[in-house]
């Protein structure tokens, strides 16, 4: 039978099902299928599939076998398969010598393009068919295809979902094969934010934290790296500026970042650095000084001198070998300019050129943001910087909303990009805010015009770090940070409709589970406040 003919009758296969099953969310009569995010289109049947440990990567299309995603392939089958050792030799023995046959024996990956650039709107669009071996096909497989390798690593995270160790024969399993999932996301960004100047992350926090986010299919991962209290980051331009770490021990070296942007690439995120300016700065002054307006105003940064637009320059230039992402993060927000017209020299520069604070602090957000679009950067920015001046600022900015509720909708009526963060829901220092609260919240609301929809790129849940180190940074981010990761994945209507309590909780739970049972400490689901561990004994499913 020709490979044409197969793939139609697979097709039929689940054309046929879509009358009982159509290709959209179950209803709440229905056992929800447990996976997070919910696919865009999805439909399945009611067989239980056992699959190969064994099972053999077929890799096609022009990025199929690219190295990323056989990295992927390898990762995702140590996850699915871990209650078992050696999986490519000794379970291929053991199948050999019981005989025993598996209804899944292969995984197709199917890359069209071969292309690994990874910037803002990479397609990550999949789509993953399950089937069982029968009378028209004797090989039993597993499909993802995808146009880019990055879709192709969302298929996997979606595969590996799917499969649930069986204690009972020991074995790996399907259930509610055959499965059909068309996926692509909502927002094209979909970010996390970490700060590592309030409280420094080790690399391989980092790390465990980019592969948590990959999980939920979250990919921006917004590195906040230096404020005031520290700036641990390398900048071989002007070496003294990390002496401003907290310690020697608690820095990045130029080698260290690379590191992290590499482990990212290899799960599909990008990482977008943050250099805030001209405010959260009094950490560079202890490397150069002169960066001071005086011993008695460290921040601001010095407006008047050039020289403190050079070292923005010196750093954004060393950072641009480090971070090809597309986006940089200017900052520019809670900038308190009193001292400067308390500090001698910066009033005397103010009055020579008739400027008020105001003045000083909109001449200094758009010369860093120049000095980044002449490295190729596109300048974010947080509110403040448009609420203030924002017919000023390049038309190119990204304006990041975290204060006010409807910033995006007043961004985007002008023309500019906007990125959701509402800081009433999606800061996740905030340990009162429950599940439900971050997973109903709309970036689009309010907006109502499909032009300006666009203009919202994602959202961002953000992990500020002055109560969160290295002891409960992953429990403060999970759960809820997948609350927010559905919201932006999947689509207005799934997660818009019916009672969330029967919807999304129950699949809530089995990802925080999934998570744990990956390593990943996220804290139960129901906490009155976050990252607490349980009131009591129960089931990790019912807490």
């Amino acid at each position: 039978m020709s490979p044409n003919r197969n793939l139609l009758l697979l097709l039929l296969m689940f054309l046929s099902l879509s009358i009982t099953s159509s290709l959209s969310s179950p209803s709440p009569a229905d056992s929800p299928p447990y996976l997070w995010p919910l696919p865009a289109e999805f439909s399945f049947g009611n067989e239980t599939l056992s699959v190969d440990p064994a099972v053999a990567l077929i890799a096609a299309g022009d990025g199929g076998g690219s190295p990323i995603v056989r990295a992927a392939f390898e990762r995702y089958m140590g996850m699915i398969f871990k209650h078992a050792s050696g999986r490519a030799s000794l379970l291929a023995r053991i199948r050999f010598l019981r005989m025993v046959e598996y209804d899944i024996t292969s995984l197709k990956i199917v890359v069209h393009s071969g292309s690994a650039e990874l910037q803002l709107g990479v397609d990550e669009s999949y789509t993953l068919m399950v089937s069982k071996k029968d009378e028209q096909s004797i090989v039993g497989a597993v499909t993802i295809e995808a146009n880019t390798i990055y879709g192709a690593l969302r298929g996997l995270e979606t595969f590996s979902q799917l499969c649930a160790f069986d204690y009972l024969t020991k074995s790996v399993q399907i259930y509610k094969a055959p499965w059909y999932i068309q996926d692509k996301p909502r927002f094209q960004y979909r970010g996390l934010l970490i700060d590592t100047s309030r409280h420094y992350l080790p690399i391989d926090v980092i790390k465990q934290i980019i592969e948590s986010m990959s999980f939920a299919k979250l990919n921006v991962l917004h590195w906040h790296i230096v404020d005031e209290q520290s700036f641990p980051l390398e900048t071989p331009t002007y070496p003294n500026l990390w002496k401003g770490a907290y310690s020697r021990w608690e820095r990045y070296t130029v080698e260290d970042a690379s590191e992290i942007v590499r482990f990212a690439k290899m799960r599909g995120i990008n990482v977008m650095p943050e250099v805030d300016v001209p405010g959260h700065a009094e950490s560079w002054g202890t490397g150069y000084p002169d960066l001071w307006p005086s011993l008695s105003c460290r921040e601001p940064l010095d407006v008047t001198k050039n020289f403190t637009f050079d070292v923005i320059s010196g750093i954004l230039a060393d950072m641009r070998k480090i971070f090809p992402f597309e986006l940089f993060h200017l900052g520019g927000d809670e900038v308190n300019t009193d001292c400067w017209k308390n500090t001698t020299h910066v009033k005397e520069w103010l009055q020579g050129r008739n400027f008020t604070t105001k003045d000083a602090y909109k001449y200094f957000v758009l010369r860093a943001q120049q000095i980044a679009i002449s490295k190729n950067w596109t300048p974010v920015n947080w509110e403040e910087t448009f609420s203030s001046f924002g017919k000023y600022l390049d038309p190119r900015t990204v304006v990041h909303n975290w204060l006010v509720s409807d910033i995006c909708q007043k961004a985007v009526a002008k023309g500019f990009r906007c990125i959701f963060s509402n800081q009433g829901y999606w800061y996740l220092d905030h340990l009162d805010v429950p599940w439900d609260e971050v997973y109903n919240t709309e970036p689009l609301h309010g907006i109502n015009e499909t032009s300006q929809q666009k203009l919202v790129i994602g959202g961002e849940v953000c992990m500020w770090g002055e109560t969160a180190d290295t002891s409960v940074v992953l429990q403060t981010i999970w759960p809820r940070a997948a609350a927010a990761a559905e919201r932006m994945w999947s689509t207005r209507e799934a997660v818009s409709k019916g009672n969330i309590t029967l919807t999304a909780l129950p699949r809530l739970h089995y990802f925080r589970c999934l998570l744990n049972n990956r390593g990943v400490p996220a804290a139960p689901v129901d906490n009155f406040y976050a990252r607490r561990p349980p009131s009591g004994p129960g089931s990790c499913y019912a807490q």
